[in-house]
């Protein structure tokens, strides 16, 4: 017997949570005061928010309950839906995690918000995330780290481990955040979650706070691959506010998505076994199982080569560093957030930019402002373009061969709070597998595929050519079947 109730709603499915407020069984405005009670408790055990405005959130949901009275269909009716903190949401605080925009409060949606918004989802809060989407931990937000609801001891991934700990937690079905190389994708395996990161430009940028402009794109977060197809649907498509979105008809992740395997190729990436710093074992023997889950659901499975993988981390970290360091140079105490320094212009900027931007922000500012220097451009950023390029050439040659390919998302499961923060390249390290399909501007999801004998989750990614989201997430669908994570529940979830 189906029950009806917040609570119960709020730990299935939010495709059943939307149908039940579409038919008035239950009011959007009775969940979102569960969510918001929910994510008190996530806050105070994790960390996971930064900002909400429980007023506003009842209104949107009382807002939800009159267009379903008025007769409406939304898809997400009801849904309590978590943003991180550098997605813009109107009248809300955009901090991007950052001190230099403490007090900074968005003038009106960004595109993907507007349109789970325009859905039927009710935003219940910002989420915490690294400073301006810089980290893989969650442990560089200027107001605190981030923890793992499976384990509190244990980092939940970064930059958006605020959104994914807010779902592992429980305390909304839906997230979302923002993935430049890998930071919805990582976070989702460490917290047992469903991830995706778009083929660039699918999902408009509009609203985003920039970090790396030829990277950033919104993904979500979500308990199952079919909530993630569903919340791909609606953020998907053309937006004339952004120019780098695509035109083209958004690819059908609909019933198309659930097709049979037979007949597809799958290549495991050969790369995997080599990388840097190695396989954690029990990554390793997920793998291997993931492989053999997906031969006997009918797919054609073999290695295939991306030979410049082992270079995308530092061809990564200088392109994104470079652009960053652009994007970066608008903050500087005149028009956003807050202003520190009097005097000359150049110390409002000095004191403004060193007391407002954290240390990894000014690791990689650096970083990216020397690769770009006179004399320098040539020989760094220059040539790691010309890399990129050669990697994006790597895949498409790849996917001759083969339909998508499979790797882990990460090389381990989730480490310990603190445990890399003194190591910068042990923590980049972290993205060796995400950071690939993002300088390709490909799509890629991510999927629980089981767990470690610690029992924290572990996570394998799918990724495919430009549009193949409808074969990723059927493929994504195959190993959530098989691995048995809808029934597990972190041990911290809120209730």
């Amino acid at each position: 017997m189906t029950t009806f109730s917040p609570a119960a709603l709020l730990e299935g499915s939010f495709v059943a949570l939307a149908e039940a407020v579409c038919s008035g069984r239950v009011t959007a405005r009775a969940i979102a005061e569960e969510s918001l009670a929910r994510v008190a408790k996530a806050q105070r055990d994790f960390g996971a928010f930064l900002s909400t405005d429980p007023a506003a959130t009842l209104r949107e949901a009382e807002a939800v309950d009159r267009r379903v009275g008025a007769g409406e269909r939304l898809s997400l009716a009801g849904v309590p839906l978590a943003v991180k903190d550098n997605i813009n949401v109107a009248g809300r605080p955009s901090t991007a995690g950052s001190k230099i925009l403490a007090g900074f409060v968005s003038a009106d949606h960004a595109t993907c918000v507007a349109r789970l918004v325009d859905a039927g989802a009710v935003v219940v809060g910002k989420t915490n995330c690294d400073e301006f989407g810089m980290g893989s931990s969650n442990e560089n937000s200027a107001y605190g780290p981030v923890r793992n609801p499976w384990d509190p001891a244990r980092v939940p991934g970064g930059s958006s481990g605020g959104s994914a700990a807010a779902v592992a937690a429980r305390a909304v079905p839906l997230s979302i955040g923002t993935d430049t190389g890998g930071s919805v994708r990582q976070p989702a395996a460490l917290c047992g979650l469903v991830g995706w990161k778009p083929t660039y430009g699918r999902v408009s940028r509009y609203g985003l706070i920039a970090f790396a402009s030829s990277f950033d794109q919104a993904g979500a977060l979500t308990r199952s691959v079919e909530e993630g197809a569903r919340a791909f649907a609606v953020m998907a498509g053309a937006d004339p506010k952004d120019a780098t979105s695509l035109t083209t008809p958004v690819p059908d992740v609909g019933a198309a998505a659930w097709a049979r395997l037979d007949g597809k190729r799958i290549g495991l990436l050969a790369e995997a076994a080599s990388a840097e710093g190695g396989l954690h074992e029990d990554v390793k023997a997920s793998f291997e199982k993931a492989a053999e889950t997906l031969r006997a659901a009918g797919a054609t499975v073999t290695t295939v080569s991306v030979p410049r993988v082992p270079f995308a981390v530092p061809v990564y970290y200088l392109t994104a560093t470079a652009e960053a360091s652009s994007n970066l140079a608008r903050f500087d105490g005149v028009r956003y957030g807050t202003r520190k320094g009097e005097g000359s212009l150049a110390a409002l900027y000095r004191r403004t930019r060193s007391e407002g931007f954290g240390p990894e922000v000014k690791r990689r500012i650096l970083l990216g402002t020397f690769a770009l220097s006179s004399g320098y451009h040539d020989a760094y950023y220059g040539r790691a373009q010309k890399v990129r390029a050669l990697l994006a050439r790597d895949f498409a040659a790849a996917f001759r061969h083969v339909d998508a390919i499979l790797c882990p998302t990460s090389p381990e499961p989730a480490f310990a709070l603190g445990a890399k923060t003194g190591d910068p390249l042990a923590m980049y390290l972290a993205d060796v597998f995400t950071v690939p399909p993002s300088l390709a501007g490909l799509p890629a999801v991510s999927v629980p595929s089981g767990f470690s004998r610690d029992g924290l989750p572990i996570g394998m990614q799918f990724i495919g050519p430009g549009d193949a989201e409808p074969l990723l997430f059927a493929l994504a669908r195959v190993l959530e079947d098989a691995s048995g994570v809808l029934s597990r529940r972190a041990p911290g979830a809120v209730s």
